[in-house]
């Protein structure tokens, strides 16, 4: 019974901080609904069930269940409801022949590749605590991008990012992001609306 309250405490304080971290980065990048909605699906059943059943300290509870089980459900729902991960975005091809039809990842829309970004630094600072450095993110990225099914174009763009975090740190970085990634793509759908009018 202890264990499990111990469990319930540290789940809920580990989702919180987290979705505070998420906000106060993407907050700091004018991504104000992003920073709100962010991971609300850990706060329903599906997930907040498996996150108190095996909750850690030191990672997502999606491994504890992938242990057990070979899968996790609470991953396979997050990641059906959330666009920031590049799962969410995974597809058929849309060519005609359905032979040369084939799953792949999709190409993210830069917000959400900004957001999955902060997130991927917020997750760290998480888990980290007070051991995290600017080039945790790039260090975990690495380790796992081998399996990541994602367009190469959002790949690029996240590497792009991690990196510069790595060498420069958080606050260039998100300086970066504000004036020539979000600034561009705000100017690139102010173009095709016009175009769109006349």
């Amino acid at each position: 019974m202890m264990r499990m309250i111990h469990n319930a405490i540290g789940h809920i304080k580990t989702i919180n901080h987290h979705k505070m971290l998420v906000m106060q980065g993407c907050f700091r990048l004018g991504l104000y609904w992003q920073g709100l909605t962010h991971d609300l699906s850990k706060y329903t059943w599906p997930e907040l069930r498996i996150g108190l059943r095996y909750f850690r300290d030191d990672q997502s509870p999606h491994n504890g269940e992938r242990e057990k089980y070979g899968y996790s459900t609470a991953w396979l729902h997050h990641k059906g409801r959330n666009k920031h991960h590049a799962e969410y975005w995974i597809d058929y091809t849309a060519d005609t022949d359905p032979k040369d039809r084939c799953v792949t990842g999709m190409r993210m829309p830069v917000k959400y590749v900004i957001e999955m970004f902060v997130d991927r630094i917020s997750a760290s600072k998480n888990y980290r605590k007070d051991q995290y450095r600017d080039t945790d993110p790039l260090k975990y990225y690495e380790k796992r991008k081998h399996y990541m099914v994602v367009h190469d174009d959002t790949r690029k763009q996240l590497e792009i990012l991690l990196h510069m975090l790595a060498q420069r740190g958080e606050e260039d970085t998100f300086r970066y992001i504000r004036r020539h990634i979000l600034r561009n793509d705000r100017r690139k759908k102010c173009q095709h609306i016009f175009r769109k009018r006349s």
